[in-house]
């Protein structure tokens, strides 16, 4: 599923027009990179969770020569799933 097909459902479900339903989508997605940005975790019940958390710097290598290089730090999304969508799966 695309966020275009998001769009078509969440009309479908709400009744809403697809340019409206594209609104809420892009404001509820613009909220929670907000939110991510400021390292404030995302709790949806009964979808999941999603937070902020820091890799270390790590040594890694280039796949195509084999030299080892050097990769920083860096803030990632981890994403885990609630009872409810484990269940589902």
């Amino acid at each position: 599923m695309n966020k275009s097909d998001l769009m078509k459902d969440v009309a479908l479900a709400t009744e809403l027009t697809q340019n409206d339903a594209k609104d809420v989508i892009n404001v509820m997605v613009g909220a929670m990179k907000k939110a991510l940005a400021a390292g404030e975790p995302i709790s949806l019940v009964g979808f999941g969770s999603f937070n902020v958390v820091t890799r270390s710097a790590r040594k890694g290598r280039n796949p195509q020569t084999g030299k080892e290089i050097s990769v920083p730090a860096r803030k990632v999304v981890k994403f885990k799933p609630g009872a409810d969508l484990r269940k589902g799966l």
